[in-house]
């Protein structure tokens, strides 16, 4: 309460303490009356007020509450889903849904691979690759390329099968881990000069 009284003389009264300059005459008039400092308000200031509509010893008291029938809504029609693009240049586009999904699944499979056998048979990444592990790789990649483009192409969105605890997004976090976990296990093989385990 009392800061809404504070305010509401600030911005009621004019500032004083001001001076006025008449360049015609260069007389300066100067009214002294002390007030504490009142900043420069607009010319409109003037008729703006701020009232306080709550009262001190008025108490919140509670409403009695009425059950009255509700109008009848008017029946949501679902939306149709935005129809998917088809087009090659669509899907494989920089921002399109192939790209990053393929490469997480790759990743995906490739980091478990890897880790399996470097576990089985104590080889490092670049060992495996050197001894026969490029057809595997070439193999691989083709087939979840294609299995990954062909429900694309028919016109599925990936959301679309996104239930539950397989979402289209958790994929996505999965596959960008497995990206980096990928690029971490090569790079610290490079460096320790062995296998990780």
């Amino acid at each position: 309460m009392a800061a809404s009284s504070a305010m509401q003389s600030i911005l009621a009264r004019p500032p004083l303490n001001r001076v006025v300059s008449n360049r015609s005459t260069n007389r300066v008039n100067q009214f002294l009356i002390p007030t504490s400092y009142v900043p420069h308000l607009p010319r409109y200031a003037s008729s703006m007020r701020v009232r306080c509509m709550a009262e001190e010893d008025q108490q919140e008291q509670p409403k009695p509450v009425t059950t009255s029938p509700s109008p009848p809504q008017p029946q949501q029609t679902p939306r149709p889903a935005p129809k998917v693009s088809t087009k090659f240049s669509d899907i494989l586009a920089f921002g399109g849904p192939a790209p990053e999904r393929i490469n997480g699944r790759l990743a995906m499979i490739g980091f478990v691979a890897a880790l399996a056998m470097e576990l089985s048979n104590g080889q490092n990444v670049f060992e495996q690759i050197s001894n026969g592990g490029i057809p595997w790789f070439l193999g691989t990649s083709i087939v979840l390329s294609f299995a990954s483009l062909i429900p694309l192409f028919q016109g599925v969105s990936v959301e679309s099968k996104s239930k539950g605890l397989m979402t289209s997004d958790a994929e996505m976090w999965n596959g960008r881990f497995a990206m980096l976990g990928l690029v971490a296990l090569a790079f610290t093989e490079y460096v320790k000069g062995g296998t990780l385990i």
